[in-house]
């Protein structure tokens, strides 16, 4: 087998997905389920970590086990019947937003999950549209059919007029609430029935499979039920969106499934589903140092890759930091040598990893849309082109205006130095930024998206680098990066100038208001909300 043909197969075996979602609408469950349903685990912990509970398998920081939330993207590798699963687990907390927004450039499509009782929620909303952006394709996993929630009907609509896309049930919800036992799969025109096999979902549920229109499925429905889901059915044959594969991987239209993650009702047939319908690593568009754009086959460039993530102390054993890479074409090989397009710098690729909740495994060799971890002696930074060949760049991962601000100290002035080395790592990996002054030194600001980010940067220092700190709050509400000649900038008097880390001039105001001010009053200064 030449291996040109063994790397067209690898890639296609691959699905690189992320998951999507609002604060509790069941993202980690459906991830944790994944692992079950493919073996790598025997028995689903309980999402949230309380006392005497297992807590999420991709949940690996301690702050995450305690609180029952991700706050930050983990990536993980399995089989599941014969496709090779890479699967970024996102935060669905808006505060960890930028996180999100980064993972999902490594992804080739995406989970949509929806509280069957809230519908689609403000984070939700977000992240779609990123998706639209981004032109990723999206399948929509309603959860929570278990428990008291909306009209299937009423849900399917709120998809199609809030995220502006057409909806398609591939499956039908056969009762709600404490009376969801099984699901209607329309291609099929099959009931699937589900049996609880243990408490909390923790094993597979057991699947009874009978025609629709068969004695037995109206005995088990009940008379009533069966006639009002065949109307529905009915209904969504003349009224619903047609289906094609090219809709969905164009994003014009996203396939919907009703499940419950937590019982795991409805969860195989999902991922059965999904493996056939996800797409494969494909061509990535780059930039040529001239400017013009080009497309990065996978099998037929050799391997190239970007880093979209950083990570400080996954392993407290190593304390040492990962970048994650997202290998867009070619084989990787254990030790091999590649070169940083940023930095001009070649870099040995030596100790590649493979994760699972946190868990390192060493990996001989990488295949377009794996993700590998290789150790970061400051050598990486988000958003760097990997090749062997050079020549381009791939796009550059967003970087976020800051809204929320404050100076931070450590308790004790001997922790100084495990304090500068816990912020430059934090920094490294974009959970924050740090400003200085624009004239006066060592004066710093440190700036996040949202609240929580300070609380979690305050629980690191402490955790992973033994430092308590001060947080004293400014009264700063948003900025701006500035384009332009910075010494005709005039500035008004509740608002800062600042250098972010990379000495690129930023305005900070009190309110929107002082902001649209300072725009009128620089009309040759360009205010950058979002760096791309």
């Amino acid at each position: 087998m030449s291996t040109a043909t063994s790397l067209q197969e690898e890639v296609a075996k691959r699905r690189t997905f992320a998951i999507i979602s609002h604060p509790d609408a069941g993202k980690t469950t459906l991830t944790e389920k994944l692992l079950l349903y493919s073996g790598m685990i025997h028995t689903a912990g309980v999402v949230k970590g309380r006392k005497g509970r297992k807590a999420a398998a991709s949940d690996w920081m301690t702050m995450e086990q305690e609180r029952g939330i991700s706050i930050t993207s983990s990536a993980m590798q399995f089989t599941y019947k014969d496709t090779i699963i890479n699967v970024l687990d996102t935060p669905g907390h808006e505060d960890f937003s930028e996180d999100t927004y980064r993972t999902l450039t490594a992804a080739d499509c995406a989970i949509m999950v929806i509280d069957a009782s809230k519908g689609v929620e403000k984070q939700t909303r977000k992240l779609f549209e990123v998706c639209r952006f981004r032109k990723i394709p999206v399948l929509t996993f309603i959860n929570k059919m278990d428990m008291p929630g909306r009209d299937p009907i009423d849900l399917m609509n709120e998809v199609e007029n809030v995220l502006q896309i057409q909806s398609y049930a591939m499956n039908w919800p056969i009762g709600s609430g404490k009376a969801f036992h099984g699901v209607v799969d329309r291609r099929t025109n099959e009931c699937v029935f589900f049996m609880r096999t243990s408490a909390g979902g923790a094993q597979k549920a057991d699947i009874l499979r009978i025609p629709l229109n068969s004695t037995e499925a109206k005995e088990k429905i009940g008379q009533q039920e069966y006639k009002q889901l065949v109307d529905e059915l009915e209904l969504l044959q003349m009224a619903g969106n047609a289906f094609t594969e090219e809709d969905f991987l164009s994003g014009k239209v996203t396939p919907v499934f009703f499940a419950s993650a937590l019982t795991n009702f409805g969860v195989e047939p999902f991922f059965d589903a999904f493996i056939h319908l996800a797409p494969c690593p494909h061509a990535r568009v780059a930039t040529r140092p001239d400017g013009t754009e080009v497309e990065i086959d996978p099998i037929a460039t050799p391997f190239s890759g970007y880093i979209f993530k950083l990570q400080a102390n996954m392993d407290k054993r190593h304390r040492d930091s990962m970048a994650f890479i997202r290998i867009c074409s070619g084989r990787f090989e254990r030790d091999l040598i590649v070169k940083n397009h940023r930095t001009g710098r070649e870099i040995r690729l030596s100790r590649p990893h493979g994760m699972v909740a946190g868990e390192r495994a060493t990996v001989d060799d990488a295949y377009p849309g794996d993700i590998i971890g290789v150790i970061n002696p400051s050598l990486f930074a988000i958003g760097d082109t990997l090749s062997i060949t050079g020549g381009f760049n791939y796009k550059p991962l967003p970087q976020f205006q800051p809204e929320i601000f404050a100076r931070l100290y450590p308790k004790d002035v001997g922790k100084r130095k495990s304090f500068d080395k816990g912020v430059l790592q934090l920094s490294d990996e974009g959970a924050i930024q740090v400003l200085k002054s624009y004239d006066r030194d060592g004066d710093l600001i440190f700036a996040a998206v949202g609240q929580l980010q300070f609380e979690v940067m305050q629980y690191r220092l402490k955790d992973e680098y033994g430092v308590e700190t001060v947080l004293t709050p400014l009264s700063f509400t948003c900025s701006a990066w500035l384009l332009g000649d910075i010494k005709r900038f005039e500035k008004s008097s509740n608002s800062a100038l600042v250098l972010d880390r990379f000495d690129r001039p930023m305005a900070l105001f009190s309110s929107q208001w002082e902001k649209q001010y300072s725009m009128k009053q620089n009309p040759s200064i360009e205010f950058v909300d979002v760096l791309v």
